[in-house]
């Protein structure tokens, strides 16, 4: 999986385009991820014992991982990743563009 929790991800199509979020939870048997503060839609919530109040609820849906790019601080762009082997077996995700790897 190319895209995982806590990357930093930018929309490339759909209503949310262009915006830029955290990814807070993978989805994988939907292809699917969870970004922080994208795709909120309003929920209504009926009263429970851990919320006394019932009433309207923000909250993010997922987002199909096609329409996501990881976006790479060097590049200041959403960019495809290349997984690079290094001598000792390991694997990285490095930026296609500027070879910038990506934190693990």
């Amino acid at each position: 999986m190319r895209i995982r929790r806590n990357d930093q991800v930018i929309v490339i199509s759909g209503k949310e385009k262009g915006k830029t979020g955290k990814v807070l939870s993978v989805l994988l048997e939907e292809n699917r991820a969870v970004v922080e503060k994208l795709n909120m839609v309003k929920r209504h919530q009926r009263p429970t014992a851990k919320m006394k109040q019932g009433g309207i609820v923000e909250k993010e849906l997922s987002i199909h991982l096609s329409n996501l790019l990881l976006y790479c601080s060097r590049c200041s762009k959403g960019v495809r990743v290349r997984i690079k082997t290094d001598d000792k077996g390991g694997k990285t995700r490095r930026c296609a563009r500027c070879q910038e790897a990506f934190a693990a």
